[in-house]
């Protein structure tokens, strides 16, 4: 698939059961490597805070920081969809949140913009997509709350847990969001709610039974210290960081990442 990468193309890989290939992407070196090797969507994320900047979370960021990092990676981008994180404390209000996605976009060359958070945020996503700027939810392990869920951990454990993000999801979803992030929650759960939604689900230590897969792109390299039990060293046996992100785009696409053993049951 050569063609430029848009939200139509994404639900339609999604109707047609082809897996979605996601990765960071925070600078235009490493974006050209993966726009080459077939990474299908680019994810300008907030985690820049913790690989680039050197924090313990992601709080720090500013939407400075997230146009300066989105425009690196869309001068250089020609195939893959561009997904840019709104940082902790831009989007407070929806009419904070409108005038910040503008920016990612006009500024930042952002082609959809992500948002931690479930029911709570609808209004919000309806008004920026009314504005034409497609939005991207991110449930489960949310960064940006890590003060208030006690930690990074995998999150809707419990029944009762696992309804309530199925709730947030179908409300993100009719509130107009164009895809899902699930990040670190059981694979059963992340498999129920793929199915519930018509908008592509991608995981991240969500189990493979998700629409598409993300990692950070320094933790598929064996870059950072601690390697997560969802991540896999794709650097290890290939000989060129290309090599790396070409395998991961493959194992994604045939199924084979991740096991079970990168994901939570």
């Amino acid at each position: 698939m050569n063609q430029k990468i848009t939200i139509n193309t994404l639900k339609e890989m999604k109707e047609e059961g082809i897996k979605i290939a996601c990765l960071t992407s925070y600078d235009a070196c490493f974006a050209k490597l993966q726009d080459k090797a077939g990474v299908d969507l680019l994810l300008v994320g907030d985690s820049l805070g913790m690989v680039l900047q050197g924090d313990d979370n992601t709080l720090k960021v500013t939407i400075s920081d997230m146009i300066y990092h989105s425009r690196l990676v869309s001068g250089v981008t020609q195939r893959a969809i561009i997904v840019s994180d709104m940082p902790f404390m831009s989007y407070s209000t929806p009419a904070q949140a409108l005038g910040n996605a503008a920016r990612l976009v006009s500024e930042g060359g952002a082609h959809v913009v992500k948002i931690e958070g479930g029911d709570e945020l609808s209004q919000t996503v309806r008004l920026i997509t009314q504005h034409g700027i497609p939005v991207c939810g991110h449930l489960g392990l949310t960064p940006q709350s890590i003060h208030q869920i006690g930690g990074f951990g995998v999150q809707a454990v419990s029944n009762k847990a696992a309804k309530e993000l199925e709730k947030d999801a179908l409300s993100l979803q009719e509130a107009g969001a164009s895809c899902l992030v699930l990040e670190c929650v059981p694979s059963s759960t992340a498999a129920s709610v793929t199915k519930l939604l018509d908008i592509p689900v991608i995981g991240i230590g969500a189990g493979i039974y998700c629409d598409g897969q993300v990692l950070v792109l320094h933790d598929m390299l064996g870059l950072t210290p601690k390697q997560h039990k969802f991540s896999k060293n794709f650097l290890s046996g290939n000989d060129s960081i290309f090599d790396a992100i070409e395998e991961y785009v493959n194992q994604v696409k045939n199924n084979s990442f991740p096991t079970p053993s990168n994901s939570y049951e």
